[in-house]
């Protein structure tokens, strides 16, 4: 069991520090390359992102299951035949993945503009598509050999070749695009294209990391193989039809929120375009899909690991027709999602302003959209827990269904709403399509577990009110600091604001939930020690 925990304890660290790492390097690119261009390289990542998702086809997580399955039978030699098959095949994928993306560039690049008042040019578009799109040669091969890997409960080389292959493509990616634009004077698209190049190096640079783990690792390999038993033939179609079935809810959970993104990269410049905004379409395209969306995300990263806990657990209490342990487990989860991604996206919603200059510069609607779309927020992160929750009681075809009409309903409304709103317009027809795929999530569980929300209805209700309670107390801050501090023009002056009122807001909302009991309520018995040491 420590084996377990410790494996799994290493693999939610590294990843953790691969989204933050992810996270954190756009805000040095940005500063060396500029809004305008972030927005360039924002339309080759998001297509890019979808064909990686299908490329990959959740081959790390359906891999490691199928490998564990037959390893806890003693046939290590099922496991050994997948690989070496589907090494062959994930190559192929890639390698048709990338000769897809790359022949499709100039048709994505001529749904995206829209006018020639737009910043950009179809070929310009096109020209970073067909750079990024390289790293889909080696990515999905990565993939399969992560997964395998993970059968063996091995979490080391997942972890680790994730955080190096995003050290190394950063590292490119900020020095490519640094020595490209102060030190060669060289033209933005130039350093744009380094930078997307900059996935295929990191790949490699993954791939390595694995090679060595797998020159390791191999004798206890080859010893396990020596000593399996047979669990009956499997033939490469049983194989590959187990992977697929358990691949497929993992594909359109990655994918989601790509493809919400993907409507507005293929509608929202021909929207703005028809109400005489084609002049500033780019830029604000930009903000919405991908400055705003780096800092709107961080709230979610809480839900991506509770994903990652959730199924097994689920799994577990569902089988053993545990209904009281499982119900209280949906309860939790829901709850403490809330209790802790509210206050968070509404602080950044507060601070808006001051987190922008801070990570970016001083822009008003780029404050604006921030503002509106961090709530949002809380929905990216209820669709993937529900769908976690689908996928630990087996019912993963409502993943699918539940997704595929919520960004239909996104597509059907998304042009005459930011006809309507601009910006606005998409945010709010991103929001009535994740509602749309969650409530069908909701409704399955419901119906399938005999779930009834009370108790969660009368605890959200609670985490509002505390919410609204610390909103106040931190607005009233600061306005109380703009009184005595210069008003938000620097990055540092941002910072001390960001500071104080996040302090405030930390502690107004820790010490009220303490003090009602909510908190111990959720977190368990370590913060209720902590509580009784404050005398709460």
């Amino acid at each position: 069991m420590s084996s377990l925990m410790k494996g799994t304890a290493i693999l939610t660290i590294g990843m953790f520090l691969s989204k933050v790492l992810g996270l954190v390097y756009i805000f040095p690119f940005y500063a060396i390359i500029g809004q305008e261009n972030v927005t360039l390289y924002s339309y080759a990542y998001i297509p890019y992102s979808i064909m990686l998702s299908i490329a990959i086809s959740g081959a790390p997580v359906a891999v490691s299951k199928f490998v564990a399955k037959y390893n806890s039978m003693g046939d290590y030699e099922s496991g050994r035949k997948l690989v070496k098959s589907g090494l062959m095949i994930m190559l192929g994928t890639g390698i048709l993945s990338f000769i897809a993306l790359y022949s499709l560039a100039t048709p994505i690049a001529e749904l995206v503009i829209k006018d020639d008042d737009q910043i950009f040019t179809v070929p310009q578009i096109a020209s970073v598509i067909r750079w990024v799109s390289f790293a889909l040669i080696a990515v999905p091969f990565m993939s399969l050999l992560r997964g395998f890997f993970q059968g063996y409960n091995h979490m080391s080389p997942t972890a680790v070749s994730q955080l190096v292959e995003q050290v190394v493509r950063i590292v490119v990616l900020l020095v490519g695009s640094f020595l490209v634009m102060n030190v060669f004077a060289g033209q933005a698209q130039t350093a744009v294209s380094f930078a997307v190049f900059s996935a295929f190096i990191g790949a490699i640079g993954g791939l390595l990391c694995l090679y060595y783990y797998w020159r390791k690792l191999k004798p206890e390999f080859d010893l396990k193989l020596a000593e399996s038993v047979p669990s009956g033939e499997l033939s490469y179609k049983k194989i590959y039809k187990e992977v697929i079935t358990y691949s497929i809810p993992y594909i359109f959970v990655g994918v989601a929120n790509p493809l919400f993104q993907l409507v507005d990269m293929f509608t929202f410049n021909q929207a703005m375009s028809s109400i005489g905004l084609a002049k500033i379409s780019d830029n604000i395209l930009g903000m919405l899909n991908f400055t705003t969306h780096k800092i709107v995300i961080i709230p979610v990263m809480l839900a991506t690991g509770f994903s990652m806990a959730l199924v097994p657990t689920i799994t577990r209490y569902y089988t053993q027709k545990q209904r009281g342990e499982l119900i209280d487990a949906v309860d939790k989860t829901y709850q403490i999602l809330l209790f802790i991604t509210l206050p968070a996206v509404i602080g950044i919603s507060i601070l808006s302003y001051d987190v922008y200059t801070m990570l970016y510069e001083p822009d008003a609607m780029g404050a604006s959209v921030l503002a509106h779309y961090a709530p949002v927020a809380i929905l990216f992160a209820f669709f993937q827990v529900t769908a976690a929750l689908l996928q630990g009681i087996d019912y993963q075809k409502w993943i699918i269904l539940s997704l595929l009409t919520g960004i239909l309903v996104k597509l059907s409304i998304n042009i005459p709403m930011i006809q309507w709103l601009e910006a606005d317009g998409a945010i709010l027809a991103t929001t009535i399509g994740y509602m749309v795929s969650i409530g069908i999530n909701l409704i399955v569980l419901s119906k399938v577990l005999d779930y009834k929300p009370q108790v969660v209805i009368r605890r959200s209700i609670l985490i509002v009110i505390l919410t609204a309670v610390m909103t106040l107390i931190v607005w009233l801050t600061r306005e109380g600091l703009s009184l005595i501090l210069p008003e938000v023009e620097t990055r540092f002056t941002a910072m001390i604001y960001i500071i104080v009122c996040g302090s405030v807001g930390v502690a107004v909302y820790g010490y009220l939930s303490l003090r009602i009991g909510l908190a111990q309520k959720l977190l368990g018995s370590r913060v209720t020690k902590i509580a009784r040491k404050l005398g709460m």
